[in-house]
Parts: structure tokens; sequence; C-alpha cells
């Protein structure tokens, strides 16, 4: 039971989707998902299929929520009794939502606040938005969360094979001479999130097979050296075919993980990732 009165805000970025976010009472504040005809509220009223069926011709672009989006979740945490709020987003060097929670929480002056950079994308920084759940739900004050959260900065590796760079260099996540050159070597390659919460390159690879094996090899190597009871996420852009698979390989390598979340990425993650995208992220809950 949550006796702190604290909720657990995250952005839509985070990728929890509806079902586990409600599971864990947490709230959510919508990416846009920008259209010619409209704009949408991210993982609400836009199936990230959708997205994969209007590629190519139709890439939308993606905006963070304003201060003010951000200032109306927080007046219906209010109303519905909580006296704390922990915001935690995708890392601030991907996305301005970080600089948007931490303007809207500069202004409160009637709850206290906590507001954490995972450093992360997708499921790698929803994970923690879980932990920290739990943690409030097992009778963990705001102040002891807050703190023991902030000391599992980099307890979150999140990799991805992807088919193609050509939608993060779109999206302007990465250059496009490094898609250029990626196409033109038939180069498969898996991205992460370094210390700093950018994206690079954490292996480049040739052909889906040997991407898979490569990816879970390397969130085995992270498990390794994580001491805690260990959480597996797993995400897919468009590929739910490769799932089972990739489960199976994923318990062979680590033996005991408990695989937390199993889900189709939100569509403000696959307009920049393209469609054939398998996510394995591991977390250290201990």
């Amino acid at each position: 039971m949550n006796d702190s009165r604290t909720a657990v805000l995250v952005d839509s970025g985070c990728d929890l989707g509806t079902k586990l976010a409600e599971q864990y009472q947490i709230k959510v504040v919508r990416l846009k998902v920008i259209y010619p005809e409209k704009v949408y509220e991210d993982g609400l009223d836009i199936d990230p299929m959708e997205v994969y069926r209007r590629f190519p011709d139709v890439i939308p672009k993606t905006s963070t929520p304003n201060v003010t989006e951000v200032e109306e979740v927080i007046k219906t945490i209010r109303e519905e009794g909580y006296k704390n709020i922990i915001g935690i987003t995708i890392s601030s060097g991907l996305s301005g939502t970080n600089n948007v929670f931490r303007l809207a929480f500069s202004e409160l002056k009637d709850m206290g606040t906590f507001l954490f950079d995972t450093k992360n994308i997708s499921i790698g920084a929803g994970i923690y938005a879980v932990w920290t759940a739990q943690k409030l739900a097992e009778g963990w004050s705001f102040e002891e969360t807050s703190k023991e959260l902030e000391k599992k900065q980099h307890d979150s590796r999140l990799c991805y094979y992807m088919n193609t760079l050509d939608y993060l260099a779109k999206g302007g996540r990465i250059t496009p001479s490094i898609a250029i050159v990626g196409k033109i070597l038939h180069l498969k390659p898996i991205i992460s999130c370094n210390n700093e919460g950018i994206y690079y390159t954490a292996a480049i690879i040739r052909g889906a097979a040997k991407g898979m094996s490569k990816l879970i090899d390397m969130e085995a190597e992270a498990a390794r050296s994580m001491k805690g009871k260990l959480w597996a996420t797993v995400m897919n852009g468009d590929a739910q075919s490769s799932i089972p698979e990739v489960t199976k390989m994923l318990f062979e390598k680590i033996p005991g993980i408990t695989i937390m979340v199993e889900s189709q990425i939100t569509a403000s993650m696959a307009i920049h990732t393209g469609p054939g995208l398998i996510g394995i992220g591991v977390f250290d809950a201990g």
C-alpha cells in the first residue's frame, strides 16, 4: 500500500503501455505524434501499427508535452490526494521532456517532488517507474524511494537490434552519413544509450540471426555484473513473430531472470526506429 501518498509520473516515451501503467497506478504525460491531418496522443489514440502501415510514404514527427499539459496531470494527481510526485523521464539527451517536467515541478509549493533522468529510452526508462511503484507499494517513504532511485542511475541496460538506421537518421537521432554507411555495407546495428543518455552503436553485425544471438549475449554479459534480482524486458517493433525464439534464448542465457514486460513499442518510439526491431533490457531490481 502506498502510504506515502506518492504518485509516479512518466512520459509516454517510457513505453509502459496502458495495461502496465494501470497495474502500477503510474500517471502518464503523452508525447505527441504529428501527422499532416492530426496531432495524436502517444499511446492513447494512435496504434503503433498504423505508423508502420504508413511507412515510408509518411513519416510523422514527434513533440514533447508542454508545461501546461504536465500541470494538468499534476492537478489530477493533487485532486486524487497525493502529496508527493516522483517524475521519471526518458533521457534528457534525447528529449526535452525532462526539462518540461522540471519547469512544472519548480512551480509546485505544496507537494514534494523528485525528478529522475533515466539516461535511457523506452522501457529502459520505464522499468525504473515499475521499480519505484513497487517500492512505494511495499511501504517505502517518498524520501527513501527517491534516494534509492537516484543510486540506480545505471542499473538499466537496454539494447535494440534494428533492421535499419534510416529512421533514427530521419528523426535527427544520428547523422545521415552513419545510416548511409550501414546501408551500403548491409550492416545491422545494435543500439543502446551511453552513460550520458545518448544513442551509440553498441555492435554491428551482418544478418538477423547473428543479430539476435549477439543482442542476447550482450544482455547476458550486462546481467553478470548485476548483483540483485534480475528483471528482463522484451520489446519489438513490428516483429512480434520473433519474440518466442528471443525469449527462449533469453532464458537459456540468463537462467532465473523474470520477464517483467513483453510488448510492442509505442508509436513515438516506432517513428524513430522503423520496423523489424527487437529490444532486450536487463535491470538490477535488487
